[in-house]
């Protein structure tokens, strides 16, 4: 039986990070002797915090973006997404000159709100523990003419979220494993796509919170597995299913996907304040949390790290991090 073609190749990525060279920023890589105490290895970390709008989003909304035809982008673009994605397509359609309409959930937070308003675009809202998010962006765009850019499901957009590990790569050299935040499964497809066709040995390893432990469980069962909608901190992270496109690739491509609890959670964050001197929302810490409380077994020499973001307000990350800030 013929193993069909995964939907992104490394060709894709990389021609994802020349259309993007100049548009996104390339983030830094950081350090600290402390965290390698504490894990045991050396940990490198891809601060996508510090990318446009403050997430690695921009990358895979912009690669999409681009590449509509003229009179497509003339029409103007739709997303559905709690904020990071909403943000990085509201940014794409104003560099490339068209509208936007995003659809959130009622509760996303304000600031993701704010930011995405602060970029000219439509916002609709609906109940995310009732409605169907995808359902209602379909309509709309259909209805308005628009074309959608979803938040995973689509090759640019994957392509797009896999720079981020090649220019990890391209600034680290060797590394033996590479951990990443696992949400609807776009960066970590795009992610695995490049380091696995680069480094064909590499451990990659996904994170989830706890409540929200779809992929993982999809993994195990060899399927797409639905789970009630999580209620987790990391909303970024707050799905009840994989996406199909990126299930066929993290299915084939991840070695294991590691849960951390909302505690564990909070912890990385003030651990990247405190001693790192950066701001992480809850979705982009999973992956530190997983190394701080000692979640991936058999913790290889070099350790790459995506830390996919940094969009949380002063004070909702007072609340969550308590009084140690």
């Amino acid at each position: 039986m013929t193993t069909p073609p995964l939907p992104i190749t490394l060709d894709d990525v990389r021609d994802a990070a020349a259309r993007l060279k100049g548009v996104a920023h390339r983030t830094p890589v950081l350090r600290s002797r402390t965290l390698d105490r504490i894990v045991g290895a050396e940990v490198l970390l891809k601060c996508e915090n510090f990318q446009r709008v403050g997430a690695f989003k921009f990358r895979g909304a912009y690669n999409a973006a681009s590449r509509l035809a003229p009179e497509q982008l003339a029409r103007g673009v739709a997303a559905y997404s709690s904020g990071n994605h909403a943000q990085a397509v509201a940014l794409a359609a104003r560099e490339l000159g068209t509208t936007a309409v995003i659809v959130m959930p009622e509760d996303a937070p304000r600031s993701k709100r704010a930011a995405t308003e602060g970029y000219g675009v439509e916002i609709v809202t609906y109940d995310r523990y009732a409605g169907d998010r995808v359902a209602i962006a379909e309509a709309l765009a259909a209805d308005r003419g628009l074309a959608l850019i979803p938040p995973y499901e689509h090759p640019h957009v994957m392509a797009g979220q896999g720079t981020a590990a090649l220019e990890l790569l391209e600034e680290a050299g060797e590394l033996d494993a590479l951990l990443a935040p696992v949400g609807g499964g776009g960066l970590m497809a795009g992610s695995a796509t490049a380091v696995k066709g680069l480094r064909p040995g590499i451990r990659v390893v996904g994170v989830e919170p706890e409540a929200g432990d779809d992929t993982k469980r999809s993994l195990e069962a060899g399927r797409r597995v639905e789970i009630p909608v999580p209620r987790t901190i990391a909303d970024g992270q707050a799905l009840h299913t994989p996406g199909e496109l990126t299930f066929s690739v993290n299915r084939r491509l991840v070695d294991a996907i590691e849960l951390v609890s909302d505690d564990e959670i909070r912890a990385a964050m003030r651990f990247a304040f405190e001693r790192l001197k950066i701001v992480v929302e809850p979705s982009g810490a999973t992956p530190l949390a997983a190394l701080l409380a000692g979640r991936v077994d058999d913790l290889p020499r070099r350790v790459g790290v995506i830390v996919s973001g940094g969009n949380i307000d002063s004070g909702r990350f007072a609340e969550l991090c308590g009084d140690a800030v």
